[in-house]
């Protein structure tokens, strides 16, 4: 059905093909206002969303194939004849069907059927079926296919092209999208409409397919096409939208960095006198790495547009130094400095080593967390607006909307990635005074893989804190299966006579905070009744701050031999005499998890250890995780094989925020397309700017507003 009422062209008689964008979805049959309701919660409102609704994945019904050729977890079409139909009773009440067509036999299995369904398969009716082969008690059999009856001797037509399976919301499935969709290809087909496109052929890569072919064979894959190409997303289509997807990301971040550098900061330009105090009363010297970055945030400070810079570094790198020596220069300017950290232990470690860093120099530095006393909360709160506070750490309470600083020049937010978009935009907004923004460092431990950085962190500038201090020990990791606990308590027993400390990390597969305390509490119980000569503290998400922090404070005295804990202590923690670490359940925590929590021993110079205990049998991605851990403790290699496991959204911990949900494009698979990426956004901003905005809101669309992070 053609679109109503076409624009005309300029100039020209005949109508103008219309693009599809703009072109409403309710132009096509069978869309009234339920219908359009439905596609919008699928954010569709015209035909080109409709046709860049792409298919996540595919179904050969193309072919018929011989119920005797048949494997268990084939998806195929078959043939064949009724031989029996039957109605079984026993915990479920089952429809049976057995079908044959010569090269063998197979049942079709029916849970869920009326009295009229087992009239249709009667003895002797031929049907065509679509579904999973499975192993049965005694044969193959297929549990609720798709089926139709077909005439005796009559031959029907199979699908010419392979079947997509489209991402469907509540009310609109997979066969009423097949229907709009074949609507709007067929207008496309036939030049009703038209596909923008939005990239000039000189900035394509050579050999990349045009956009209206891509769009049309991505949903009508024709028969002959490798299955295991689209399958892996390597079809020359799926590449060159990736390509255009990915643009799309790239061009996003850059107008975001672009908008933030039209905003004036306050330029932070310190004499020094409070950094060569802290350098001096330091008990170690700066790496290079540290040194070179430290410089690299100084340089940045001191202009009048706000720094964007990510720094990261591996477990242990030093970060929190540089962290200190930034904000220092802020103090020196006149003006205050923000910590923010995603946990209350992480932001209570940042807390006291700021405060033991600059309260000798007569800096106050604020402590703000959501579980201080309404005096202690005023108090904090005055000082802070004030100004008298030069420094103030904490947690998201930091930008709830009572809190106002006197004069914010720096917000430096830490493991970033961990807190919601819109937390982290409000702490950098209480900033704004006069038109100015504060500058932001942003810092995070866990290694980015170079591809993830190119596209996720394009916005900002990226420093690596590279080298870890002198005198760090490598971590010797070891996998235990969980039936030898009572060998890894008499290990922990030996470490604290020798006049060591360790961990003892409980993990749980439930989400339940309180389910993971109360095993961690069992476990501390154990542990006293077998191991009595040694002071055992224990720490998780809900004790009380001041328990916390007493139970943290005696382990770092060395007045308790060994600490259980909940994963709560994965970031921020250094005690350099504690040279064991125990994780149980080790199966259950992801690559970053791990590699945090191993990073908390090895911090002085004696030999540390790691030991992975596991829940045997274990499966093939925590057998790999694992191997991954006792092969290297080289951060970036543990992070790009975490992306390659659990995909980049995972990674960065994005999938509640709506950042980075690719459709087509995979960051491992079309690595190699970044660099043309990286290549072209500038010479498209500056060359076809007309170009941009629409590029992006087919990619992104509805997510465009998280660019303001």
């Amino acid at each position: 059905m053609p679109p109503a009422v076409p624009p005309q062209g300029r100039g020209d008689s005949r109508p103008a093909t219309p693009p599809a964008s703009a072109v409403p979805v309710s132009t096509l049959r069978g869309v009234g206002p339920a219908v359009a309701a439905r596609l919008e919660q699928l954010h569709i409102h015209n035909l080109a969303e409709l046709l860049f609704h792409l298919p996540l994945r595919y179904q050969d019904r193309t072919r018929i194939y011989p119920i005797g050729s048949l494997r268990p977890g084939n998806e195929v079409v078959i043939e064949g004849e009724v031989e029996q139909a039957e109605i079984r009773f026993g915990r479920r009440r089952m429809l049976l069907v057995r079908v044959a067509d010569g090269s063998g036999s197979m049942l079709l299995r029916f849970f869920h059927f009326s009295a009229n369904q087992k009239a249709t398969l009667s003895a002797g009716t031929r049907l065509r079926c679509f579904g999973e082969v499975r192993r049965g008690p005694h044969a193959l059999e297929m549990v609720h296919p798709e089926f139709r009856r077909l005439e005796a001797h009559t031959p029907a037509p199979v699908d010419s092209h392979l079947t997509p399976i489209y991402p469907a919301t509540e009310g609109l499935q997979q066969p009423s999208l097949r229907r709009l969709l074949e609507q709007a290809l067929t207008l496309l087909e036939n030049g009703q409409i038209s596909l923008d496109e939005y990239l000039p052929a000189t900035l394509l890569p050579p050999g990349m397919m045009p956009l209206r072919e891509a769009v049309l064979l991505l949903h009508r894959p024709p028969p002959d096409i490798s299955l295991a190409d689209l399958t892996e997303g390597e079809h020359p289509a799926q590449q060159r939208l990736a390509f255009e997807e990915l643009l799309a990301h790239q061009l996003s971040l850059r107008q975001l960095r672009e908008t933030l550098q039209r905003h004036p900061a306050p330029p932070l330009r310190g004499d020094g006198h409070l950094q060569q105090a802290l350098l001096g009363a330091l008990p170690f010297q700066l790496t290079s790495a540290q040194q070179r970055v430290h410089a690299t945030i100084a340089a940045d400070l001191a202009q009048s547009l706000p720094m964007q810079r990510l720094v990261q570094g591996d477990v242990g790198s030093g970060k929190t130094v540089v962290a200190a020596l930034a904000a220092l220069q802020a103090v020196e300017a006149g003006h205050q400095a923000a910590v923010m950290a995603p946990t209350e232990l992480l932001a209570e470690q940042h807390y006291q080593n700021f405060r033991h860093w600059l309260e000798p120099q007569g800096i106050t530095v604020a402590w703000l967390s959501g579980r201080q006393r309404a005096k202690q909360r005023r108090e904090t709160l005055a000082a802070i607006g004030s100004g008298e506070a030069r420094v103030a750490v904490g947690t998201h309470a930091l930008f709830q909307d009572e809190v106002a600083f006197a004069h914010l020049g720096l917000v430096i937010v830490d493991e970033q990635h961990r807190f919601g978009v819109h937390q982290r935009l409000a702490l950098r907004e209480k900033g704004v005074t006069g038109g100015a923004h504060p500058h932001q460092l942003i810092m995070t431990a866990t290694p980015i893989p170079r591809t993830l950085a190119m596209t996720a962190y394009a916005d900002l500038d990226l420093s690596i804190i590279d080298e870890l201090p002198p005198g760090r020990t490598p971590v010797e990791t070891v996998a235990i299966s969980g039936q030898r606990r009572e060998e890894v308590i008499a290990r922990v027993a030996r470490a604290c006579e020798q006049g060591r400390q360790a961990y003892w990390v409980c993990t749980l597969i439930e989400e339940s905070e309180a389910l993971q305390c109360q095993a961690a509490e069992a476990t501390c119980e154990q542990l006293q009744q077998m191991l009595p000569q040694l002071n055992i503290g224990l720490v998780h998400g809900r004790m009380k701050p001041a328990e916390k922090e007493a139970a943290m404070a005696a382990f770092k005295e060395g007045r308790l031999h060994l600490l259980v804990a909940t994963t709560v202590i994965e970031v921020g923690v250094d005690v350099p005499n504690a040279s064991l670490m125990i994780i149980e359940n080790a199966e259950r925590l992801g690559l970053a998890q791990l590699h945090q929590l191993r990073g908390r021993v090895g911090r002085g110079s004696v030999r540390s250890s790691c030991v992975l205990m596991y829940q045997p049998p274990l499966g093939k991605q925590a057998g790999r995780r694992i191997a991954v851990m006792r092969d290297t403790d080289d951060g970036f290699r543990i992070a790009e094989e975490d992306m390659a496991i659990r995909g980049f959204g995972e990674l960065l911990g994005t999938r509640q925020t709506g950042l980075l949900q690719l459709r087509v494009a995979d960051l491992q698979r079309h690595q190699a397309l970044l660099e043309r990426v990286s290549d072209i956004a500038p010479g498209l901003l500056q060359n076809h700017p007309e170009y941009v905005e629409p590029l992006i809101t087919r990619w992104l669309g509805h997510k465009t507003r998280y660019g303001a992070v």
